[in-house]
């Protein structure tokens, strides 16, 4: 669908069915129809396209969108409870249309705030002119909770505090575009903004293709090279630190990680050795000279910031004195959000650049000052009352910033007194009309209110803007409804361009030489959670097989009283399963713990793998109370057996050989061979009711096995002989040894000096008794000894890769 030929032939909305009842407000300008009343450049494109798709097919491209967000798995994390919640990523489906002339404008504005960011963060850190020359008042550095005085004096590796920026803007009543804010702490939304232009592209690709937006992967490719250089320049690896999986953004910090090609890092992965950060690896420590930081600064080391933090690095201060380590931002960096510092950005621009600040500021009174606070007193009804720094206001019933006005007497009273007495800790700004943008509503479109997130990056030539970021829609015409915490949307931006863009990807350049990470780049908790993966996900099949074949049987035979479902009952409740439950609290628990497991290492787990395992758990879940036993229950276990399978093929499939595939492979065949040694003990013991051998060999799925390999009928001895000694028999527990030893021997540190590691060494033992034993000697007790040994080959794991 070509769209460049389409702009002149409907520059007015009434032509345009989908937004014949498009109602702008009055005086606030719209990013669709401008003041005049004629659509803006793009736009008429664009709603001309969706007139000719119809109210229907639209509907369904835009939840074509919303479907694949949904399969990817994208999430924001919501705090309503102690831990928040996981929510779909809410994606506005309509873009915003940007010209390139307009963006121009926006990007040396920015490319200049950048600059002066920098700047004044290089004095506050550093000579304190600005201080020293009244330009910035003591107090709103030395009062500032983001002020990190440790850091004082320290200059960065890379010879630059900020590297990565972001900005929010909104357009003014002028149409002009001002900064509302900057971000320089751990800037979020860069990997939303690539999910919004994925999904948007997929829903609207031949839209999409017809106009000429400029590409996002260009400004990624840029900062990922520099940060390449950087760590190479300082002889080491390149990571991104995180909070965890519990952060708001955490799903951004993995997709990013997987994005660019770096390790996603936690605070416990580090250790500083001798002023070096180093990272815990499966190969050992090794050295990192570059992060990424996603975790807020005075959380990165407990022995110099916030002692009481549990996800830092201890030593991390002391690595960035030594210049060992470049951290993205500097720390520290969190004092440029101070929304006191906008008072002073105008003459700060003029101090430091001598220059005007090209995108306007939003009108600020710092109230630590006489008249400046006596300006917002005299004035409070029609000002917008904020905190000064980053932090909430002192004041338990405001959180964030609030019209004056529309503030209760009560507290308008108590809040006068608090700034009167403390103003330090208050700003006073004019209010700001925000424009709109349409929102596709029932299939009608509304305006909203709208703000535009931008993302700076410091290449090797300067600063590079991203040719779009995203925008913040709200959910109603209230501006404090746009937050995403607060039921706002995310829309893409499109910039357009008047001539073909250049078709732009992270592949390497012609003739760029290829880079390949090391094997032993695995961080040593990623390994953990990779083989905890695997068990739980094979713990889960053998729990669904066990009573799969005991619910087949309760339905045949209508007597849980029998001997063989009363002896299967034992064995369950042994391992925390209770039989009379349908659909067991434990596999739950099971399931609930694998997806845990695979939340941690999002960054390593592909996006398929991590939708069949959401899919698993939903099933359970939905499964819940309405299963009964029997038959039921049966066909509910066939169903989840089925997505455990589906699920164990992607990874065995499609996951590359690393060594994170060794270790997820680890604890598939360790928990395999522990359940098979445990199952196969209690249905052959001297107890075993009739009918266990045949139970067992359906539990073990190797019935036609069995039947194929022997001219007999199922009996202990050849059950024992296909499910233990059998090599050929991927089910057995001789298979899963000789599984082990090559996945032991493979490993960093497996063979060193031709001289097996301790759990390699117990693998060879276990897998040689086995090659030389008889059926005849496999009894119930020696078959939970061999299952306890193969519980030892787990802790001698972690004890050489995990500790």
């Amino acid at each position: 669908m070509d769209m460049r030929n389409q702009e002149t032939s409907a520059q007015a909305p009434g032509d345009l069915k989908l937004i014949e009842d498009y109602a702008l407000l009055p005086g606030v300008p719209d990013e669709m129809i401008d003041a005049d009343g004629n659509l803006r450049p793009g736009w008429a494109a664009l709603m001309t396209a969706f007139d000719t798709l119809g109210p229907e097919e639209l509907a369904a491209r835009f939840e074509r969108a919303d479907q694949y967000l949904r399969d990817a798995g994208v999430f924001y994390r919501k705090y309503d409870g102690a831990e928040g919640k996981e929510r779909a990523w809410p994606l506005a489906h309509i873009p915003l249309l940007l010209d390139e002339s307009e963006w121009l404008t926006i990007t040396e504005g920015l490319k200049q705030r950048a600059e002066l960011l920098e700047r004044i963060l290089a004095d506050i850190y550093g000579a304190n002119e600005l201080v020293a020359r009244g330009l910035l008042p003591p107090d709103l550095i030395a009062r500032n909770p983001e002020f990190m005085r440790p850091l004082v004096g320290i200059k960065p590796a890379s010879g630059h505090y900020l590297h990565f920026c972001a900005f929010e803007l909104g357009r003014g009543p002028d149409g002009a575009w001002w900064v509302l804010g900057d971000r320089t702490q751990t800037p979020s939304g860069a990997g939303f903004a690539l999910e919004n232009r994925v999904a948007t592209t997929r829903a609207l690709s031949d839209i999409y293709a017809g106009m000429n937006i400029h590409r996002l992967a260009g400004f990624f490719r840029d900062f990922r090279d520099a940060l390449l250089a950087q760590g190479k320049r300082l002889e080491g690896r390149v990571g991104i630190l995180t909070p965890g999986q519990h952060n708001e953004t955490y799903f951004e910090h993995a997709y990013i990680a997987r994005y660019l090609g770096f390790m996603l890092l936690e605070g416990e992965d580090l250790v500083v050795e001798n002023g070096q950060v180093m990272v815990r690896t499966v190969a050992g420590l090794k050295p990192i000279t570059v992060l990424w930081r996603r975790m807020d600064a005075s959380f990165i080391d407990p022995l110099e910031l916030r002692y009481d933090s549990r996800i830092g690095t201890p030593g991390m201060v002391e690595a960035l004195r030594n210049g060992s380590i470049s951290m993205i931002n500097a720390v520290g960096s969190g004092i440029l959000e101070t929304r006191a510092l906008s008072a002073f950005m105008p003459r700060l621009a003029s101090a430091i650049l001598g220059q005007d600040l090209l995108l306007p500021e939003i009108a600020t009174w710092w109230c630590g000052q006489d008249a400046e606070r006596q300006h917002v007193l005299d004035n409070f009804d029609a000002m917008m009352i904020g905190p000064a720094f980053s932090t909430s206001l002192p004041f338990d019933d405001l959180r964030g910033t609030a019209l004056g006005a529309g503030i209760p007497e009560h507290q308008k009273r108590t809040l006068k007194e608090r700034l009167a007495a403390s103003g330090a800790h208050y700003v006073g700004q004019e209010p700001v009309q925000l424009s709109t943008a349409p929102v596709y509503v029932e299939g009608k479109l509304v305006p909203r209110p709208i703000t535009l997130r931008v993302y700076a990056a410091r290449g090797e030539h300067g600063w590079t803007i991203m040719p779009g970021g995203f925008a913040r829609v709200g959910s109603s015409l209230d501006t404090t409804a746009i937050a995403m915490q607060r039921g706002g949307q995310a829309a893409d931006v499109w910039v357009i361009s008047s001539s073909p863009v250049e078709q732009i990807s992270l592949l390497p350049r012609e003739g760029e030489k290829l880079m390949r990470n090391p094997a032993g780049s695995l961080p040593s908790r990623a390994a953990d959670n990779l083989i905890w993966l695997g068990r739980y996900a094979e713990r889960c099949e053998a729990m669904v097989r066990i009573l799969r074949a005991y619910n087949a049987r309760l339905a045949e035979l209508s007597n849980p009283d029998i001997p063989l479902l009363k002896h299967t009952r034992a064995y369950l409740e042994a391992i925390d399963i209770d039989a009379a439950e349908a659909l067991p609290r434990g596999l739950l628990q099971a399931i609930d713990s694998a997806v845990l497991s695979a939340g941690q290492i999002r960054d390593r787990f592909s996006p398929d793998g991590w939708l069949a395992l959401n899919d698993l758990q939903k099933t359970a879940q939905r499964f819940g109370t309405r299963v009964q036993p029997g038959d039921d229950a049966t066909r509910a276990m066939t169903v989840l057996l089925r997505k455990l399978a589906g699920f164990s093929g992607l990874v065995h499939e499609n996951m590359y050989r690393f060594a994170g595939w060794r270790f997820l492979e680890l604890g598939r065949r360790l928990e395999r061979g522990i359940q098979i040694a445990r199952v196969s003990g209690w249905f052959t013991g001297k107890n075993a009711p009739d009918g266990a051998v045949e139970m067992l060999l359906e539990i073990g799925d190797s019935v036609m096995s069995h039947r194929r390999r022997y001219s007999v009928s199922a009996g202990t001895q050849s059950t024992l002989d296909l499910l233990v000694l059998d090599p050929l028999n991927p089910r057995s527990v001789i298979f899963q040894l000789a599984e082990l030893r090559v996945q032991l021997e493979t490993l960093p540190g497996g063979i060193d000096d031709g001289q097996l590691s301790p759990a390699a060494k117990l693998a060879l033992q276990l897998h040689t008794d086995l090659v030389i034993a008889e059926p005849s000697s496999m009894s119930q007790d020696a078959l939970e000894k061999l299952a306890g040994n193969i519980g030892m080959l787990s802790n001698l794991i972690a004890t050489a890769y995990f500790t």
